[in-house]
């Protein structure tokens, strides 16, 4: 669970467009936006170090902190520079403490299958509603000690306290456990067609 809240602190922002981003970038820092609701967005610079080690704990609660003002929020949306892979600009939501609010959690696996088994993940992310202070940053999944042919459905997951799942097919499975196709075996000698043989070896049958 990410109970533990992370804290931003930034400035208020009052330039738009790709020249002053990019200026803000080369200064470390990260334009964002921070949306309420119906209500008017923040504009924000913040710092591009702590913005992107924020960024690594999924669904993580952050105090946004900037002049005399504060905001809790959860990010909803994160812009990176397709080849260098760093972060352009990031859209936050305002949340409120207690709100219960809708996020996507990715599932990993956790233990070892019998033998020769292996388990793959069916669906990546799942879909929970649970309160701001309690957002989950993964859902783990037992295997350990599962064979071939077993499968966990949505309706076997255990989720943590306070979370619920919010998914339409219950009976949809989410892990399967099989043993992967072994590489077809590689042909002998004796199965080849005469044409494939190399000409030395032609040469050396005829000198035999």
């Amino acid at each position: 669970m990410a109970n533990n809240t992370i804290v931003l602190e930034g400035e208020l922002r009052t330039e738009f467009g790709k020249g002053p981003a990019r200026r803000m970038r080369v200064a470390k820092e990260i334009p964002a936006t921070v949306y309420a609701g119906g209500e008017q967005p923040v504009y924000l610079k913040l710092p591009m170090k702590d913005t992107t080690l924020a960024l690594r704990h999924t669904n993580a609660l952050i105090t946004l902190k900037f002049g005399d003002e504060s905001r809790l929020a959860v990010v909803k949306d994160v812009q990176r520079n397709p080849v260098k892979r760093i972060v352009e600009h990031v859209d936050f939501y305002e949340v409120k403490a207690g709100e219960k609010i809708d996020v996507e959690v990715p599932v990993f696996v956790d233990g070892t299958p019998k033998g020769a088994a292996i388990a793959f993940v069916d669906i990546q992310e799942l879909k929970v509603r649970a309160d701001v202070a309690n957002l989950p940053e993964r859902i783990v999944v037992d295997v350990n000690g599962l064979a071939e042919g077993d499968k966990i459905f949505l309706k076997d997951l255990a989720m943590p306290e306070g979370v619920e799942l919010d998914m339409d097919d219950l009976e949809e499975s989410v892990v399967t456990v099989e043993v992967p196709e072994e590489a077809p075996a590689a042909e002998t000698g004796t199965d080849a067609n005469p044409a494939d043989v190399p000409a030395t070896a032609e040469k050396d049958d005829a000198e035999a």
